[in-house]
Protein backbone atom coordinates (compact mmCIF):
# COMPACT_ATOMS: atom_id res chain seq x y z
CA UNK A 1 0.00 0.00 0.00
CA UNK A 2 1.55 3.50 -0.78
CA UNK A 3 1.85 5.41 2.06
CA UNK A 4 2.59 9.62 2.05
CA UNK A 5 2.98 11.82 4.98
CA UNK A 6 -0.50 13.42 5.65
CA UNK A 7 1.49 16.60 5.86
CA UNK A 8 2.98 16.11 2.29
CA UNK A 9 -0.72 16.11 1.17
CA UNK A 10 -0.98 19.40 2.59
CA UNK A 11 1.24 20.96 0.96
CA UNK A 12 0.17 19.71 -2.57
CA UNK A 13 -3.37 20.73 -1.77
CA UNK A 14 -2.11 24.04 -0.95
CA UNK A 15 -0.77 24.21 -4.19
CA UNK A 16 -3.56 22.76 -5.77
CA UNK A 17 -6.02 25.24 -3.96
CA UNK A 18 -3.92 28.50 -5.15
CA UNK A 19 -4.15 27.00 -8.74
CA UNK A 20 -7.80 27.20 -8.13
CA UNK A 21 -8.61 30.45 -6.26
CA UNK A 22 -6.06 33.47 -6.15
CA UNK A 23 -7.71 34.50 -2.89
CA UNK A 24 -5.32 31.67 -1.03
CA UNK A 25 -2.32 33.13 0.56
CA UNK A 26 0.05 31.26 2.69
CA UNK A 27 1.89 32.25 5.54
CA UNK A 28 5.04 29.86 7.68
CA UNK A 29 7.05 30.75 10.49
CA UNK A 30 10.41 29.56 9.10
CA UNK A 31 9.55 25.91 8.32
CA UNK A 32 8.21 26.14 4.80
CA UNK A 33 10.55 22.40 4.51
CA UNK A 34 8.92 21.10 7.17
CA UNK A 35 5.12 22.25 7.06
CA UNK A 36 5.68 21.55 3.20
CA UNK A 37 4.33 25.32 2.24
CA UNK A 38 7.54 25.14 0.15
CA UNK A 39 5.63 23.92 -2.87
CA UNK A 40 2.91 26.86 -3.00
CA UNK A 41 6.15 29.45 -2.35
CA UNK A 42 7.63 27.98 -5.53
CA UNK A 43 4.21 28.18 -7.19
CA UNK A 44 3.07 31.37 -6.35
CA UNK A 45 5.72 33.20 -4.60
CA UNK A 46 3.97 36.51 -4.28
CA UNK A 47 1.24 35.02 -2.12
CA UNK A 48 3.92 33.56 -0.05
CA UNK A 49 4.87 34.99 3.03
CA UNK A 50 8.15 33.54 5.65
CA UNK A 51 6.98 35.35 8.77
CA UNK A 52 10.28 34.14 10.50
CA UNK A 53 10.38 32.66 13.84
CA UNK A 54 7.37 34.94 14.95
CA UNK A 55 4.66 32.63 15.04
CA UNK A 56 2.24 35.43 17.30
CA UNK A 57 2.90 37.86 14.26
CA UNK A 58 1.98 35.45 11.61
CA UNK A 59 -1.30 34.94 13.23
CA UNK A 60 -1.86 38.97 13.14
CA UNK A 61 -1.05 39.39 9.84
CA UNK A 62 -3.35 36.44 8.76
CA UNK A 63 -6.12 38.23 10.46
CA UNK A 64 -5.46 41.56 8.37
CA UNK A 65 -5.27 39.60 5.51
CA UNK A 66 -8.67 37.94 6.36
CA UNK A 67 -10.10 41.51 6.28
CA UNK A 68 -9.21 42.77 2.78
CA UNK A 69 -10.95 39.12 1.58
CA UNK A 70 -7.53 36.61 1.47
CA UNK A 71 -8.05 33.26 3.02
CA UNK A 72 -4.66 33.06 4.98
CA UNK A 73 -3.67 29.36 5.67
CA UNK A 74 -0.87 29.90 8.37
CA UNK A 75 1.37 26.89 9.07
CA UNK A 76 3.97 25.94 11.43
CA UNK A 77 4.06 22.79 14.46
CA UNK A 78 1.10 22.07 16.07
CA UNK A 79 3.21 22.10 18.92
CA UNK A 80 3.30 25.97 18.57
CA UNK A 81 -0.62 26.39 18.73
CA UNK A 82 0.37 27.18 22.39
CA UNK A 83 3.03 29.89 21.70
CA UNK A 84 0.62 31.94 19.50
CA UNK A 85 -2.92 31.10 21.18
CA UNK A 86 -3.44 34.19 22.17
CA UNK A 87 -3.62 35.51 18.66
CA UNK A 88 -5.51 32.74 17.52
CA UNK A 89 -8.11 33.74 20.04
CA UNK A 90 -8.56 37.25 20.73
CA UNK A 91 -7.02 38.05 17.24
CA UNK A 92 -9.20 35.28 14.87
CA UNK A 93 -11.87 33.44 16.66
CA UNK A 94 -13.14 36.18 19.03
CA UNK A 95 -13.88 38.64 15.84
CA UNK A 96 -14.48 35.36 13.37
CA UNK A 97 -11.83 35.73 11.04
CA UNK A 98 -11.42 34.06 8.47
CA UNK A 99 -8.12 32.32 8.72
CA UNK A 100 -7.23 28.67 8.55
CA UNK A 101 -4.51 26.78 10.87
CA UNK A 102 -2.66 23.66 9.18
CA UNK A 103 -0.16 22.93 12.00
CA UNK A 104 2.47 19.77 11.53
CA UNK A 105 4.21 17.58 13.30
CA UNK A 106 1.68 16.81 15.69
CA UNK A 107 2.06 13.70 17.79
CA UNK A 108 4.43 11.38 19.19
CA UNK A 109 5.45 10.28 15.96
CA UNK A 110 7.31 13.48 15.24
CA UNK A 111 9.76 11.42 16.82
CA UNK A 112 13.29 12.24 17.51
CA UNK A 113 12.57 16.10 18.68
CA UNK A 114 10.87 15.14 21.68
CA UNK A 115 8.36 15.66 24.15
CA UNK A 116 9.34 19.50 23.64
CA UNK A 117 8.21 19.45 20.42
CA UNK A 118 5.88 16.38 20.54
CA UNK A 119 2.26 18.28 20.60
CA UNK A 120 -0.24 15.93 22.67
CA UNK A 121 -2.83 18.68 23.82
CA UNK A 122 -3.62 20.95 20.04
CA UNK A 123 -7.09 19.32 19.66
CA UNK A 124 -8.17 20.20 22.96
CA UNK A 125 -6.87 23.86 22.76
CA UNK A 126 -8.42 24.33 19.15
CA UNK A 127 -11.44 22.57 20.11
CA UNK A 128 -12.50 24.43 22.84
CA UNK A 129 -12.59 28.08 20.93
CA UNK A 130 -15.74 29.04 19.80
CA UNK A 131 -16.44 29.13 16.10
CA UNK A 132 -13.17 26.42 15.27
CA UNK A 133 -13.68 23.87 12.73
CA UNK A 134 -11.07 21.42 13.83
CA UNK A 135 -10.03 18.23 11.30
CA UNK A 136 -7.56 15.32 11.83
CA UNK A 137 -7.27 13.56 8.61
CA UNK A 138 -6.55 10.28 8.83
CA UNK A 139 -4.55 9.47 5.47
CA UNK A 140 -3.33 11.75 2.36
CA UNK A 141 -6.57 11.71 0.21
CA UNK A 142 -8.90 12.88 3.29
CA UNK A 143 -6.59 16.45 4.04
CA UNK A 144 -7.07 16.98 0.48
CA UNK A 145 -10.72 17.24 1.12
CA UNK A 146 -10.05 18.32 4.10
CA UNK A 147 -7.94 21.50 3.04
CA UNK A 148 -10.70 22.05 0.19
CA UNK A 149 -13.25 21.87 2.60
CA UNK A 150 -11.32 24.40 4.65
CA UNK A 151 -11.54 27.44 1.96
CA UNK A 152 -15.21 26.99 1.43
CA UNK A 153 -15.80 27.49 5.55
CA UNK A 154 -16.15 30.88 6.34
CA UNK A 155 -14.48 31.36 9.72
CA UNK A 156 -11.41 29.46 11.33
CA UNK A 157 -10.52 25.91 10.56
CA UNK A 158 -7.62 23.64 12.42
CA UNK A 159 -6.28 21.03 10.25
CA UNK A 160 -3.96 19.00 12.26
CA UNK A 161 -1.17 17.40 10.37
CA UNK A 162 1.35 14.19 11.02
CA UNK A 163 5.23 14.18 10.03
CA UNK A 164 4.81 10.23 9.74
CA UNK A 165 4.84 8.31 6.26
CA UNK A 166 1.38 6.32 6.87
CA UNK A 167 -1.12 4.59 4.33
CA UNK A 168 -2.96 5.85 1.86
CA UNK A 169 -6.56 4.74 1.35
CA UNK A 170 -8.81 5.14 -1.23
CA UNK A 171 -11.24 8.04 -1.01
CA UNK A 172 -13.68 8.05 0.71
CA UNK A 173 -17.04 10.20 0.76
CA UNK A 174 -16.18 13.45 2.97
CA UNK A 175 -18.65 15.87 4.45
CA UNK A 176 -17.53 18.16 7.33
CA UNK A 177 -18.85 17.53 10.41
CA UNK A 178 -19.48 13.93 9.96
CA UNK A 179 -17.47 10.67 10.53
CA UNK A 180 -16.97 7.39 8.32
CA UNK A 181 -17.52 3.97 8.99
CA UNK A 182 -14.60 2.13 7.76
CA UNK A 183 -15.82 -1.49 9.05
CA UNK A 184 -19.05 -2.38 10.39
CA UNK A 185 -19.33 -4.83 13.68
CA UNK A 186 -21.41 -5.19 16.34
CA UNK A 187 -19.44 -6.54 19.68
CA UNK A 188 -17.76 -3.57 20.08
CA UNK A 189 -16.96 0.48 17.97
CA UNK A 190 -13.81 1.65 18.18
CA UNK A 191 -13.58 5.12 17.25
CA UNK A 192 -10.31 6.78 16.09
CA UNK A 193 -8.70 10.04 14.47
CA UNK A 194 -6.04 10.82 12.42
CA UNK A 195 -2.73 8.43 11.59
CA UNK A 196 -4.04 6.09 14.55
CA UNK A 197 -6.57 4.66 11.62
CA UNK A 198 -3.74 1.93 10.51
CA UNK A 199 -2.96 0.78 14.11
CA UNK A 200 -6.94 0.40 14.77
CA UNK A 201 -7.44 -1.34 11.93
CA UNK A 202 -4.80 -4.12 12.63
CA UNK A 203 -6.41 -4.50 16.19
CA UNK A 204 -9.37 -4.93 14.58
CA UNK A 205 -8.14 -7.60 12.41
CA UNK A 206 -6.74 -9.22 15.14
CA UNK A 207 -9.76 -9.01 17.42
CA UNK A 208 -11.72 -10.38 14.58
CA UNK A 209 -9.19 -13.51 14.88
CA UNK A 210 -10.16 -13.58 18.25
CA UNK A 211 -13.96 -13.81 17.86
CA UNK A 212 -14.91 -10.14 18.52
CA UNK A 213 -16.33 -8.62 15.25
CA UNK A 214 -15.32 -4.63 16.28
CA UNK A 215 -16.77 -1.67 14.40
CA UNK A 216 -14.20 1.03 13.55
CA UNK A 217 -15.52 4.40 13.09
CA UNK A 218 -12.64 7.35 11.98
CA UNK A 219 -13.98 10.99 12.52
CA UNK A 220 -11.92 13.74 9.86
CA UNK A 221 -13.55 16.19 11.77
CA UNK A 222 -13.57 16.75 15.92
CA UNK A 223 -15.76 19.95 15.60
CA UNK A 224 -18.11 19.88 14.63
CA UNK A 225 -18.43 16.37 15.68
CA UNK A 226 -20.99 13.83 14.81
CA UNK A 227 -22.39 13.64 17.58
CA UNK A 228 -25.36 11.15 15.54
CA UNK A 229 -22.86 8.76 14.36
CA UNK A 230 -21.62 8.03 17.72
CA UNK A 231 -24.69 7.51 19.30
CA UNK A 232 -25.94 4.90 16.75
CA UNK A 233 -22.67 2.98 17.57
CA UNK A 234 -23.02 3.15 21.07
CA UNK A 235 -26.56 2.20 21.10
CA UNK A 236 -25.74 -0.80 18.82
CA UNK A 237 -22.30 -1.84 20.38
CA UNK A 238 -22.59 -0.75 23.84
CA UNK A 239 -18.92 -1.38 24.50
CA UNK A 240 -17.28 1.88 23.00
CA UNK A 241 -13.15 2.52 22.81
CA UNK A 242 -11.46 5.53 21.82
CA UNK A 243 -8.09 5.65 20.24
CA UNK A 244 -5.80 8.74 19.32
CA UNK A 245 -2.48 10.23 19.45
CA UNK A 246 -3.46 12.85 21.52
CA UNK A 247 -4.01 13.46 25.44
CA UNK A 248 -6.82 11.42 26.24
CA UNK A 249 -7.87 14.42 28.04
CA UNK A 250 -9.70 17.20 25.86
CA UNK A 251 -9.48 15.40 22.59
CA UNK A 252 -11.73 12.41 20.76
CA UNK A 253 -12.03 10.71 23.44
CA UNK A 254 -13.83 13.70 25.21
CA UNK A 255 -15.85 14.46 21.97
CA UNK A 256 -17.14 11.04 22.01
CA UNK A 257 -17.87 10.80 26.44
CA UNK A 258 -20.03 14.16 25.51
CA UNK A 259 -22.09 12.97 22.80
CA UNK A 260 -22.60 9.15 24.54
CA UNK A 261 -22.54 9.41 28.29
CA UNK A 262 -26.16 8.59 29.75
CA UNK A 263 -27.04 6.78 26.66
CA UNK A 264 -26.57 3.20 27.68
CA UNK A 265 -22.91 2.47 26.58
CA UNK A 266 -22.11 -0.43 28.75
CA UNK A 267 -18.01 -0.16 28.84
CA UNK A 268 -16.39 3.45 27.67
CA UNK A 269 -12.70 3.54 27.72
CA UNK A 270 -9.93 6.35 26.29
CA UNK A 271 -6.89 4.87 24.95
CA UNK A 272 -4.39 7.61 24.02
CA UNK A 273 -1.60 9.18 25.96
CA UNK A 274 -2.57 9.11 29.48
CA UNK A 275 -1.22 12.62 31.11
CA UNK A 276 2.03 12.42 30.05
CA UNK A 277 4.46 13.91 27.92
CA UNK A 278 6.38 12.42 24.84
CA UNK A 279 10.04 11.49 24.64
CA UNK A 280 12.43 11.00 22.23
CA UNK A 281 12.90 7.91 19.85
CA UNK A 282 11.94 6.31 17.10
CA UNK A 283 7.97 6.96 16.18
CA UNK A 284 7.28 2.80 15.63
CA UNK A 285 9.41 2.38 18.97
CA UNK A 286 7.67 5.80 20.68
CA UNK A 287 3.99 4.12 19.41
CA UNK A 288 5.46 0.87 21.31
CA UNK A 289 6.22 2.87 24.27
CA UNK A 290 2.99 4.46 25.11
CA UNK A 291 0.68 1.13 24.01
CA UNK A 292 -0.68 2.68 19.95
CA UNK A 293 0.39 -0.19 18.11
CA UNK A 294 -2.57 -2.60 16.88
CA UNK A 295 -1.64 -5.64 18.83
CA UNK A 296 -1.51 -3.07 21.85
CA UNK A 297 -4.95 -1.35 21.10
CA UNK A 298 -6.52 -4.84 20.50
CA UNK A 299 -4.83 -6.57 23.98
CA UNK A 300 -6.53 -3.45 25.94
CA UNK A 301 -9.91 -3.78 23.98
CA UNK A 302 -10.07 -7.58 25.18
CA UNK A 303 -9.43 -6.86 28.50
CA UNK A 304 -12.35 -4.78 28.90
CA UNK A 305 -15.08 -6.51 26.80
Amino acid sequence: MEKKAVRVAYGEALVKLGEENEKVVVLDADLAGATMTNGFKKAYPNRFYDCGIAEANMVDVAAGMSTMGLIPFCSTFAVFAGRNYDQIRNGVCYPKFNVKFGFSHAGITLGEDGGSHQAIEDIALMRVLPGMTVFVPSDANECYQCVEAAAKIEGPVYIRTARLATPVYDPRPFTVGKGVVIRDGSDCAIFTCGIMLEHVIEAADILAEKGVNAAVVSFHTLKPFDEELALQYTAKCRKVFTVEEHSVIGGLGDAVASAIIGNGVEKFLKIGINDVFGQSGKPADLLREYELTGPQIAEKILKNL
